[in-house]
């Protein structure tokens, strides 16, 4: 059966308080509802100061997500790791997986928007050192003993509810994070489907004499949204899946990789393209993938419309993956 994740970043680019809020209590439904009917994780991330109101704090709302369920995963993919203070976050994951009885699923990349960086007040120059000492010092952290930080002694309680550590994944599309992932004893989450990055954090960790493994999207991975009439729905709101892809490939460089990048600059572009995807039931369980990710609130999508897609996922084709 495919592997099947719900991923909510809550963009919403006309936005009022009021109605950002209905779109995160929707979400907050939604999960739950996700939770009921057998889909296997919530995939939540991070970015900072997006004028789309794109989530900022994706561990606030894992919690929320955690505390209102009781089966489902909550994966946070990715947290921007050298923006955190290594000491709260490890805090903050070990309550987290405790509420969540070791449900809590993170992947830490070291982001690709030097804008965040300053807006945080973290030294882009030094991000991968940043991300060493993070990595290194939740690991140590989670052990529940005191330890040597920063010149001082420090003890790091509770400890978590997942032994030796919640899941704690390398993110990233370089060498340099395939090296850190090895050396750590971490797995890897490529950003994209790059085989021979695979290969060398295998050969890597063949050296190293770790533990590991690497989770590596397919070819391609496309964002689904479900519909009895595609044709109606890239209609009426394929302008929602237009904003999201639009501003996603504006914050990244030439060099970055990711398995939902898109070129396309017009609705009938990103369509034909096939990064993100409408698709009636039958044709989503007619693909034949081994991960499915619904993507129902895409870029301010209506609430409505969200839920339309959540349910044709839910009811026609969730209970056909489990019974092929």
């Amino acid at each position: 059966m495919a592997f099947t994740v719900a991923r909510f970043n809550l963009v919403d680019p006309g936005a009022t308080p009021e109605t950002l809020a209905a779109r995160y209590r929707a979400a907050l439904e939604m999960a739950a509802y996700a939770d009921d009917r057998g889909i296997d994780t919530i995939q939540t991330e991070e970015h900072h100061g997006a004028v789309n109101n794109w989530l900022p704090s994706p561990f606030v709302f894992a919690g929320a997500v955690l505390g209102g369920t009781s089966r489902i995963a909550v994966t946070v993919s990715a947290i921007i790791g050298p923006l955190y203070d290594p000491l709260r976050l490890a805090e903050d994951i070990a309550v987290l997986d405790l509420i969540g009885r070791g449900r809590l699923v993170i992947v830490a990349g070291i982001g690709y928007r030097p804008e965040e960086y300053e807006q945080l007040g973290a030294d882009w120059s030094r991000r991968g050192a940043l991300q060493d000492e993070l990595l290194e010092t939740l690991l140590t952290a989670w052990k529940g003993e005191p330890f040597s930080y920063r010149g001082r002694t420090v003890q790091v309680t509770p400890r978590p509810y997942t032994q030796p550590h919640p899941l704690l994944l390398v993110g990233g599309s370089s060498k340099a994070a395939a090296r850190r992932a090895a050396r750590l004893g971490l797995p890897f989450f490529p950003s994209a489907h790059l085989p021979e990055l695979e290969a060398y954090y295998q050969e890597l960790r063949a050296q190293y004499g770790t533990d590991g493994f690497c989770m590596m999207p397919a070819e391609k991975t496309p964002l689904l949204h479900l519909s009895e009439d595609p044709d109606r729905t890239w209609a009426e709101f394929g302008e929602h899946f237009l904003h999201e892809a639009r501003t996603y490939a504006s914050w990244q460089s030439a060099d970055i990789r990711s398995a939902v990048r898109s070129k396309a600059t017009t609705v009938e572009e990103l369509r034909a393209e096939g990064v993100y995807r409408i698709v009636t039931p039958e044709e989503c369980v007619g693909l034949g993938a081994d991960s499915l990710v619904l993507h129902p609130l895409c870029g301010g999508m209506p609430l409505d419309e969200g839920w339309r897609s959540l349910q044709l996922f839910a009811e026609q084709v969730i209970p056909r993956l489990t019974a092929a």
